[in-house]
């Protein structure tokens, strides 16, 4: 037992040094990339050009190039992107690894303002030169600060395609793991000097862990304005708001429809999708994608968009979807063109015939020619539309297909949908029956649109009032009837009293963790009286926008949302699992009624936060920030005059460390920042995660790198005593995160060193300050 043992462990340690030797694909060395059903497959349906067909497949052979994209909303966007072209492309340019010249990376064409990067580099090489590794260091961190996200190319296509506004009401069906996510919040934040945008984001993931993963994504860009949901999304709840004092329907003017599909357009990645991959895939997802783009498209607002968008080539996921959805529409969708959108973009227009094939090799090219056997897994929304007259209506080339050998990317599939009208089964409002399907539905905010896709009868159109159930025309009437007539109020009213109503609704099942509650603070509520005096809040600031997670207690962490999300909030807590939203803006320090408020600013929030805030302000310089942020608690006398005598007339206490740009020395960062901090005794620190304090030095031209032996930080142009000080703090930081120290801890708990000041320890430390 013990020989067989050791055995094993050599083997997996052999396996493991093969993977770090490997490169890209790393790890797959056992997988071939061939799949000959596949090639077959996409030769037969005429996807790519005449021609093109081997450049395409030696593409999907490739690995695929590691993408970078810079976070558009925050004011730090050009900083770092100034960062990265003159300290790190640069250098790469004329770098040579064993012989092999490095390839710079590359903007792409198509993305706007230079934001989005991608590069051939691998991790391979990256840990070959110290300088790479550097380059390295710096995304990983700038990653964790949400200043910077690794994303697929194509996955960036679809947030673009929405043209979001700051206003608009969004909702991201299948969000995990949350990289359009991000996309979303930024474009909704476009403009920094607006702390709470009119609109919000909705992502919604069926996976309960994912959304997990979801929450991570999203905290790192600290918006008020998100909220992470777990439901399925075919069935997912119609959501209601209070508009002018009444009950309103929500309806979103923007909806990112990313369904879940055999994900062929990622084997350049995934490479086990090589030998998984087989015609049934599709077939038995096709049903699915639709009900959950039915569902999307019932949720829109009239006016508004949908991207439909998924990572697989196949028509059956792609065109079959798009096709199955225009016709159930009865012209209230059409399809836009996105064609000048994204002006550099390679893509092929929709195709308007393909046929399926079983994984057996068996070809349909009609549903007239499926045997009866087959009718369960393969239906008529599978294939192409008869007559061409409505074929050609539906504009299906205006469906962009990305094909990899075109840019370099990975396979991708986007449609923009445009909701002209009603969807046809919402205009007529439920009448009162005994089949209570729908009027259940309408109550509880659930849904009854997920049926299979045997039980999607074609209905025509004159069919439209006699069909009592069972396809998509009744099935939703009840829960978003659009435009309700007058006396709507009344059937309501006789549903409640069960005249010819539904039975009482059954409570909704959660599944997964279950979360603390939301509550929302009153104006009146005492929390309010020590931080309204200590920080001097302006009367517009709006205390009914804040909760915590607690109904008894002590309140630990304060969260602040938008008005609109708060909204949402209050009018749906019955029919909505709400995983996360809001930022943090204030936690409780222990024992801190001693300075005069027991609630500390948070740094994740301070942006959100700080245009409220009137007093225990401290504007500082350049200089200022690179003591504060590279000594542990300097005396207040290390900063300079003017921030010396703000300090000076301040009282202990939580402090906003605010920098504001000067455009006459552009040597100097042109962006605003804002950071938390503590006004000690004799002292004055930053209370700023590691990460964020090493993106705001490289802001400021230190450089700050740990090597592989956690020697620590560097600060190559600073003055002697900042740099021996970096150095040391940051082996400080590397031998407490050896002991497992978590960065919440590092950054906040740390002890009082000789200059006598003292700072405050979160509450789950349960000590109190001194001073």
């Amino acid at each position: 037992m013990g020989k067989r043992s050791r055995q094993r462990q050599k083997n997996q340690t052999t396996g493991r040094d093969n993977r770090d030797n490997a490169g890209w694909g790393a790890g797959y060395a056992d997988i071939v990339k061939e799949n000959k059903l596949f090639e077959h497959y996409y030769k037969e349906q005429g996807l790519v050009p005449e021609g093109e067909f081997e450049h395409f497949m030696d593409a999907m052979r490739e690995p695929l190039p590691a993408t970078i994209r810079i976070t558009g909303y925050k004011s730090h966007a050009k900083e770092i992107l100034h960062c990265l072209k003159e300290k790190y492309f640069k250098d790469i340019q004329d770098l040579e690894i064993d012989g092999q010249k490095i390839e710079a990376p590359q903007a792409l064409s198509w993305y706007p303002d230079e934001q989005a990067w991608h590069t051939n580099m691998s991790r391979k090489i990256i840990r070959k030169s110290p300088l790479l590794e550097k380059f390295h260091q710096f995304l990983v961190s700038e990653t964790e600060s949400g200043n910077i996200s690794r994303q697929e190319a194509v996955s960036m296509i679809p947030p673009l395609l929405l043209k979001i506004e700051p206003h608009h009401k969004i909702l991201d069906m299948c969000a995990a793991p949350g990289s359009k996510t991000a996309q979303l919040i930024e474009m909704l934040h476009s403009d920094m000097d607006v702390p709470f945008p009119e609109g919000f984001v909705i992502a919604n993931d069926v996976d309960n862990k994912r959304c997990y993963l979801l929450v991570h994504q999203a905290k790192r860009l600290n918006s008020p304005c998100i909220m992470v949901v777990n439901h399925d999304a075919s069935c997912i709840p119609t959501l209601q708001i209070n508009s002018e004092g009444k009950k309103d329907i929500l309806f979103y003017d923007r909806i990112l429809c990313d369904v879940p599909c055999s994900g062929d357009g990622t084997m350049r990645k995934n490479i086990d999708v090589w030998k998984k991959w087989t015609t049934s895939n599709s077939l038995h997802l096709h049903g699915l994608q639709l009900r959950i783009a039915v569902r999307g498209v019932e949720q829109l607002a009239v006016g508004g968009r949908m991207v439909y968008s998924t990572c697989s080539l196949n028509p059956v996921e792609d065109e079959a979807v798009i096709a199955a959805l225009l016709e159930k529409s009865e012209g209230a969708l059409e399809l836009a063109d996105g064609s000048a959108d994204l002006p550099g973009l390679k893509w092929m227009p929709g195709v308007t015939s393909w046929k399926l094939m079983t994984k057996e090799g068996q070809w349909y090219s009609d549903w007239s020619e499926v045997p009866t056997s087959r009718h369960t897994q393969i239906r008529p929304t599978m294939f192409p539309p008869k007559d061409p007259e409505k074929l050609a209506s539906m504009h299906l080339e205006r469906c962009m297909r990305i094909l990899p050998h075109h840019q370099n990317t990975g396979g991708f599939f986007v449609a923009v949908l445009v909701k002209k009208a009603p969807m046809p089964w919402n205009k007529r409002y439920p009448k009162l029956r005994k089949d209570v399907s729908s009027s259940s539905a309408a109550q509880t905010g659930g849904s009854q649109v997920a049926p299979a896709p045997a039980d999607i009868p074609c209905v025509p159109e004159n069919a439209m009032d006699e069909q009592e159930g069972g396809g998509p025309k009744e099935k939703v009437d009840g829960e978003t009837a659009e435009e309700p007539p007058k006396g709507a109020s009344l059937a309501r009213e006789a549903k409640q009293e069960g005249v010819c109503g539904p039975p009482p609704n059954k409570k909704m099942r959660l599944f997964g963790y279950k979360e603390d509650p939301f509550v929302f603070l009153t104006e009146e509520d005492p929390v309010f009286t020590t931080i309204q005096s200590f920080y001097d809040l302006s009367p517009d600031f709006p205390k009914l926008n804040v909760l915590t997670r607690t109904h008894e207690g002590k309140k630990r962490h304060l969260y602040m949302v938008s008005k609109e999300l708060r909204n949402v909030l209050l009018n749906n807590s019955e029919r909505l699992k709400v995983i996360n939203t809001g930022v943090k803006v204030w936690s409780r320090n222990s024992d801190g009624e001693e300075f005069g408020c027991a609630f500390r600013l948070a740094q994740e929030g301070i942006y959100t936060l700080q245009p409220y805030i009137r007093s225990r302000i401290i504007a500082v310089s350049v200089e200022d920030i690179k003591v504060l942020l590279t000594q542990e608690n300097p005396f207040l006398s290390k900063l300079e005059d003017n921030a010396h005598a703000q300090a000076k007339k301040l009282g202990m206490g939580s402090i906003v460390l605010k920098y504001i740009p000067n455009p006459d020395n552009p040597a100097e960062p042109q962006c605003p920042i804002q950071l938390c901090g503590w006004r000690g005794k004799t002292s004055i620190r930053a209370f700023v995660p590691r990460n964020e304090r090493f993106h705001y030095l490289r802001m400021l031209g230190v450089e700050v790198f740990r090597d592989k032996q956690g020697v620590g930080q560097k600060e190559r142009d600073g003055e002697k005593e900042g740099k021996e000080e970096a150095e040391d703090q940051v082996e400080k930081d590397a031998d407490e995160e050896g002991a497992a120290v978590n960065e919440e801890e590092l950054d906040l708990e740390m002890n009082a060193d000789e200059n006598g000041s003292s700072e405050p320890k979160t509450d789950s430390s349960n000590q109190g300050t001194s001073s």
